[in-house]
């Protein structure tokens, strides 16, 4: 087993006495956790775990420390003194940044400014150029592969993004040490505005993997007036959300033209899309058309002779 300390401190009018809602703490320590978790995962494999464990906290601003702890199974023992594994203080320097100045993801993702490289080439083993707005720079493949990885990136905007979009929360703060003997030092920070490099933003990523229209039948749960018209549909069995794109319908339904009842149907045509994002698979439901409306049932239907 190996282990390095190193502590995640929050600053601002929020924090300055030394407490934080467990609402923004809890997340953020358990963002920790997964962004270790996925980095080891990317660079070591299954096999090898590690820990993230609570050690103390300071008062002033709000400071936590941390212990990384990286355990090995015993048929890797042969394996801690070569290549193939990426021990704790290393991890914790690609990840959250090192004494040295060594180039961590943070560092990575605020150099970026939230934009992804123009060009990435090979150059020396284990080494890669990126390009980005004709600025190049050469980083590790080890950082590049955290850079890529959704786990990875999901943590950190976990850690830094979301917490220091609350009010009074001005800065975010990674402190460490190489020698035990000595204090910690600041290793890497993050400032409000730099906060929003850290955001996942799916957009153009995203993949298209099923279209398909049908006409079907639903009842209103309710009806927005907004101007993204998303109504809340059921068929009988699904409730779904969808976006209403059928311009006529939507000029009779503003000059009421159209009066909606409990009970009422739409008879519909309805485009299903289902995507693949950062965040797994999103469907979306569009209404292009409404073919009919259907008031609901008021009365038995009774043969007349």
């Amino acid at each position: 087993m190996n282990r390095t300390l190193f502590s995640i401190l929050y600053d601002g009018p929020a924090v300055r006495d030394g407490v934080m809602e467990v609402r923004d703490l809890a997340p953020a320590l358990l963002a920790v956790g997964k962004l270790f978790d996925a980095a080891s995962r990317e660079l070591n494999g299954e096999d090898i775990t590690v820990n993230v464990n609570v050690r103390a906290t300071e008062a002033g601003s709000f400071e936590v420390l941390l212990e990384l702890t990286q355990k090995f199974g015993g048929h890797l023992v042969e394996l801690l003194s070569g290549d193939q594994v990426t021990a704790a203080v290393q991890l914790r320097e690609l990840v959250l940044g090192g004494v040295a100045g060594t180039a961590s993801i943070v560092w990575l993702i605020k150099k970026l400014r939230g934009r992804n490289p123009d060009k990435i080439e090979k150059t020396d083993e284990g080494r890669v150029r990126l390009t980005v707005n004709g600025e190049s720079f050469e980083v590790s493949t080890e950082l590049l592969r955290l850079y890529k990885d959704i786990a990875v990136r999901k943590a950190l905007e976990e850690l830094i993004e979301k917490p220091l979009k609350r009010d009074g929360i001005e800065k975010f703060e990674v402190r460490g040490k190489d020698d035990p003997s000595k204090p910690l030092e600041p290793l890497e920070t993050v400032s409000k505005p730099e906060s929003d490099y850290f955001a996942i933003r799916e957009g153009p990523d995203e993949k298209v993997l099923v279209e398909s229209t049908r006409k079907a039948a639903f009842h209103i749960i309710s009806l927005a007036f907004k101007d993204d018209n998303k109504w809340r549909l059921t068929d009988g069995d699904t409730q779904i959300t969808a976006l209403i794109t059928d311009q006529d319908f939507l000029r009779c339904v503003n000059s009421n033209e159209i009066a909606f009842a409990k009970g009422d149907v739409l008879i519909c045509e309805v485009k299903t899309i289902q995507k693949q994002g950062v965040e797994g698979l999103k469907t979306e439901h569009i209404v292009q058309s409404v073919n009919e409306h259907k008031p609901a049932i008021r009365q038995l239907d009774l043969p007349i002779q």
